[in-house]
């Protein structure tokens, strides 16, 4: 009999849920075009749950150019009404004049810094926070670190960058490692973090 395999409580037995926790939730991702896909993904989950936006994101991939953040930024009023029309992704205005506001801040910190990754990353040291959740109870919606990055982000001129939408945006692109202590990717997690020390 094979051994059960044990995950975080909340991806639940659903696969689109199990696919991401298993694949991609709290893998370090220093990619700028995938740092980008997440942001605008974490920005319209607002308000919503997260299993609404990873059904729709295949279409947010076409509706979005793939996430091309030049492309994004460029968007003009034509583009975004069509955005506004399309029964693929979340229709709400303030979300998608949202993502392209953030495209154009997103380029701005770019520049500035070289890449949205190196930016983002400063506010960890560059490496990933190993936690040692023991259940989902231990796992905070915010910490000092999402607060200032919020902070900053929103002084950059972004917007829906919350604290909270921040914290989930860290857990989910591995700057912190909140699987649990049981979960059969915690361990995993955390040897891709050191590898990536060993990199720096």
């Amino acid at each position: 009999m094979p051994k059960k395999i044990t995950r975080c409580a909340w991806c639940g037995d659903d696969p689109i849920y199990v696919k991401y926790h298993d694949a991609e939730w709290g893998v370090p991702v220093h990619d700028d075009r995938l740092l980008f896909e997440f942001l605008v993904l974490e920005g319209a989950q607002a308000g919503l749950n997260w299993i609404t936006i990873l059904k729709r994101r295949e279409r947010y991939i076409e509706a979005f150019d793939r996430f091309d953040v030049e492309k994004v930024a460029r968007y003009g009023k034509r583009k975004i009404n069509a955005l506004l029309k399309n029964p693929g992704i979340i229709r709400n205005r303030l979300k998608v004049h949202s993502a392209v506001a953030n495209a154009r801040a997103f380029t701005r910190v770019q520049e500035e810094f070289g890449s949205f990754s190196k930016y983002q990353w400063g506010f960890t040291g560059g490496a990933p926070i190993q936690n040692s959740r023991r259940s989902m109870g231990q796992i905070p919606a915010r910490t000092k670190i999402s607060d200032a990055l919020s902070a900053d982000m929103k002084k950059r001129g972004f917007s829906f960058v919350g604290s909270t939408i921040m914290y989930a945006h860290m857990q989910a692109v591995g700057m912190v490692n909140d699987h649990v202590v049981s979960c059969f990717r915690y361990e995993q997690i955390a040897e891709m973090g050191e590898a990536g020390k060993q990199q720096q």
